[in-house]
């Protein structure tokens, strides 16, 4: 039985109202979490953060790492370079808040120097519309995201218990909604943004210069005064929306336009649909809840979830629904239980219609209509040239796992210096290279031709929308590779296809864990890291990300993945192939795809 929106993977049926519980924001400190009064105690994710970034260690301690993931790094050891009685190859992963993709020339430059003389020589574009650096040292830590405010950019709040990097559909079309979409994201961010850590933000690194501040638009900053007010305002006049303990866990938001589901519309804890007039205004949004990808192994209270519908709210609350929609979630998000603490569990344990109903009761006192028609949606992915306007364009380009490197990253930065072009990352972790004159488009595209980006609209059928994580042999939390194999697994299937005589593609995520970053339980053929060279295999999600995958195999050896499901390649192509793989597969029930997998094991 595939799943449908709202619905869980490996879950039991909701419980009745009486048996439904949640925890409600913890105030005090005897009651608190360790991690939670770790939060309490930082003086708005500052210390132990501010001391440890002046002694000489190679690493921060727990506390000091906890607090750094709000200002957008993670600290990491390359596992490859351990060795028994030695220190760990300590090095830090940070993570740019860049709204809709959007990263502009002179950004793009600075980072493309500190990646080269003060990381690991590459960039990373994430499934979050945003760049990666790897492999800086504590003791350049400052000097790295110090140089990306100051040209202009930021990491705070693009990792921890706060508003993620808001995505929006990446190509910078000037027709229809977009534009109003891609501003929708830009001012989200900025609603969202904490206000106190802000200045902690500034004070580490770039020694308080306040010049660096948000400044926020007129209508951002009328909504920002009113997260003083009711049931928004947390307690904390210094930090009226997040207050000083911040939300349970991350908080994620999309944007996007009627058909473009770019960004993975049901991942979000927020997803918002603009509808705009004719004039390119934006006149309200359809709203969906509770959304999310990450799990763990062997805990079934844990599962992916995709979001349910909320209704049609007018342009000019929208910004004091997504205020009141994060309140909600701070003030009963499950903080005695990080696993449990996702707006997702909220929503599924106590229902969207008290989830509704506590939302207008306490905290939202605009209408909530019923849902706007929408097309069916379709991953859009803008590979290849697109006319923006009269006499300018842009060009998308796939990067397989978004990896920057080598002559292609050279020859990118040596394009975005001598045309100033402005830089955007796509949720499939491509690049669209943007603003590109007329008179310019000739010779970008020879460069892009010397550095083997020829047909740039045509890649590989299975790479143009497979995407992987990072995994080995950085991320702490892989317990498989990912990104490094990919492609030979995407040349397996591909040969596997060629072989049965399929022409159509299949939808393939993969990841070292269950936490979901390269979401594959939303792809048709889903590969899950679960030990050495062992994945669960999902099977039954959607080309245009609609529907959950279900899981069919728990350690299934990689080698082992074209043995398992020939039988449903082959049954597929019987059937005439007019469904896509994932239809096919939910189509022809659990039952019958389980016994077709477990036969071939």
């Amino acid at each position: 039985m595939s799943v449908a929106e709202g619905q869980s993977v490996g879950q039991v049926e909701q419980k009745s109202p009486e048996e439904r519980t949640f925890s409600p924001s913890i105030a005090t400190g005897a009651e608190r979490t360790k991690f939670e009064q770790l939060k309490a105690d930082s003086d708005y994710l500052k210390d132990p953060l501010a001391a440890e970034l002046q002694n000489d260690l190679s690493h921060f301690s727990d506390g000091a790492v906890q607090l750094l993931k709000f200002h957008g790094s993670y600290q990491q050891d390359n596992r490859e370079n351990r060795q028994k009685g030695q220190d760990k190859d300590w090095q830090m992963m940070l993570r740019l808040r860049s709204p809709a993709g959007r990263i502009p020339a002179g950004l793009y430059l600075a980072m493309d120097e500190l990646a080269d003389r003060l990381g690991n020589g590459t960039l990373r574009a994430t499934t979050r519309q945003a760049f990666q650096m790897h492999g800086i040292r504590k003791g350049h830590l400052k000097e790295v995201i110090g140089t990306i405010v100051r040209s202009m950019g930021s990491t705070l709040a693009a990792c921890g218990d706060i508003n993620r990097n808001v995505m929006a559909p990446a190509a910078p079309f000037e027709k229809g909604g977009y534009p109003a979409a891609r501003q929708l994201a830009n001012d989200i961010a900025d609603v969202l943004s904490p206000q106190a850590a802000e200045g902690s933000y500034l004070d580490l690194w770039v020694d308080g210069d306040l010049s660096y501040r948000i400044k926020p638009s007129r209508p951002v900053k009328k909504a920002r005064e009113r997260q003083q007010e009711g049931g928004v305002f947390s307690g904390d006049a210094k930090e009226p929306l997040y207050g000083g303990t911040y939300l349970p866990r991350k908080f994620k938001v999309a944007v996007t336009v009627p058909g473009d589901n770019s960004v993975d519309l049901l991942t979000q804890d927020i997803g918002l649909v603009a509808f705009a007039d004719a004039n390119g205004e934006l006149r309200g949004c359809n709203v969906y809840v509770g959304g999310g990808m990450g799990r763990t192994h062997n805990k079934e209270e844990t599962f992916a979830r995709t979001a349910d519908p909320l209704g049609y709210v007018a342009a000019e609350h929208i910004f004091d629904l997504v205020q009141a929609i994060l309140a909600l979630q701070r003030d009963h998000g499950d903080r005695n239980n990080r696993r449990h603490a996702r707006l997702k569990y909220l929503i599924h344990d106590q229902g969207i219609r008290w989830f509704k109903d506590e939302l207008k009761a306490k905290y939202f006192s605009h209408p909530i209509k019923g849902l706007r028609l929408e097309p069916k949606a379709k991953l859009e992915d803008y590979l290849g040239w697109h006319r923006i306007s009269a006499g300018k364009w842009f060009v998308g380009i796939p990067l397989l796992c978004g990896r920057l490197s080598g002559d292609l990253k050279r020859g990118l930065r040596q394009l975005v210096e001598t045309y100033q072009l402005e830089i955007r990352l796509t949720p499939n972790q491509d690049l669209l290279l943007c603003n590109i004159g007329t008179a310019q488009r000739a010779a970008v595209k020879e460069a892009l031709a010397a550095l083997g980006v020829e047909t740039p609209e045509t890649p590989d059928q299975l790479a143009r929308h497979a995407i992987a994580c990072p995994a080995l042999p950085l991320c702490g939390l892989a317990v498989t590779e990912a990104e490094r194999i990919l492609p030979d697994v995407l040349a397996r299937l591909d040969a596997q296809l060629r072989r049965l005589e399929i022409e159509k593609s299949i939808l393939v995520r993969m990841t070292g864990c269950p936490n979901g970053c390269a979401r594959p339980y939303m792809a048709e053929l889903g590969l899950v890291g679960d030990g050495v060279n062992q994945y669960q295999l999902w099977l039954g999600g959607t080309p245009n990300l609609s529907r959950l995958a279900e899981p069919y195999l728990e350690r299934m050896p990689l080698e082992k993945l074209e043995s398992t499901i020939e039988p449903l390649l082959k049954g597929w192509k019987a059937a005439g192939g007019r469904r896509s793989f994932g239809d096919y597969v939910a189509k022809l029930g659990r039952q019958s795809v389980e016994e077709l997998v477990r036969s071939a094991v």
